[in-house]
């Protein structure tokens, strides 16, 4: 029942002359994300933490099987866990947080694309069947 009425209500709405809809664009959001010029420099950022981190475990292996004693290759590999765990949620949370900006970045692009060439509606292009401008490219080149 509830559905019904929330179906009627955004129909309504959008016959409403106040409401008028008189240019839509699509994009492609995934594509303008994957030439943007900011997940290009944070995939070659995560790649060189990944050949760091391998390094690290690789120096730390070499470590904890040159220990003699195995009281102590065993504090040395607990020490060596414990800083490859908090190297990996600093990676993690520092690129996610990096993820949340270029969104934040990548969003504001398209809406400021689509309010400077008057378009009063803006669909991810997987979602529209027909019709539209595809301004996909248009805001691939206006991203950094």
């Amino acid at each position: 029942m509830m559905r019904k009425i929330l179906s009627l209500a955004l129909l309504l709405a959008f016959c409403t002359p106040a409401f008028a809809i008189d240019k839509v664009a699509i994009v492609d959001v995934q594509k303008v994300v994957n030439k943007s010029g900011q997940v290009q420099a944070l995939k070659k950022e995560q790649e060189a933490k990944s050949k760091e981190m391998q390094e690290f475990i690789k120096k730390a292996n070499a470590d904890v099987k040159a220990q003699t004693d195995d009281k102590k290759k065993q504090e040395v590999a607990k020490k060596y866990e414990k800083e490859l765990k908090a190297k990996r949620e600093a990676n993690a949370k520092a690129y996610k947080a990096k993820l949340e900006a270029i969104d934040k970045s990548v969003s504001a692009t398209i809406n400021n694309y689509a309010q400077t060439n008057g378009y009063d509606l803006v669909l991810v292009k997987g979602a529209v069947l027909y019709g539209g401008d595809d301004i996909t490219d248009a805001v691939s080149k206006v991203v950094k």
